[in-house]
């Protein structure tokens, strides 16, 4: 399979590699899919605070991040997810998109799969990682 894009999420976070490793398995996006903090940002067109806000999706120096970087990643997947994609691509659905993703982002540590940990600010769980400690 030849992956052309690129679909980054915090790899800090256990809701977030959850929903990566079902994205891996389920969905197999024609994209690869890794945890933002072991990829080249400066090559890939973006930037961390922006892989910290969301989840971003780069394919050909065009980066997308959110709900909209969600449509992309399921049209890229396999036939039967491609349909949600192009419905979350609707502004209708998009526009009301962004608040939900917000609320998920902010309560991901509440979520199945998610730790403590997954509440805390990136700079914070740099910390811990440089004292040894665990974060998830």
């Amino acid at each position: 399979m030849h992956v052309s894009a690129t679909f980054l999420y915090d790899g800090d976070c256990a809701f977030c590699s959850t929903c990566a490793r079902f994205i891996e398995r389920r969905l197999r996006p024609d994209a690869e899919v890794v945890a933002w903090q072991w990829a080249d940002l400066d090559a890939l067109g973006t930037t961390r605070e922006a892989a910290e806000e969301a989840v971003q999706w780069i394919d050909g120096g065009r980066v997308e991040a959110g709900p909209d970087a969600i449509s992309r990643l399921l049209r890229a997947s396999r036939w039967y997810w491609r349909p949600a994609g192009w419905v979350l691509a609707i502004p209708v659905v998009r526009w009301p998109a962004w608040p939900v993703y917000r609320w998920i982002s902010r309560n991901r540590d509440r979520l199945p799969g998610g730790t403590p940990a997954c509440a805390l600010p990136q700079a914070h769980r740099d910390r811990l990682r440089a004292s040894g400690a665990s974060s998830t």
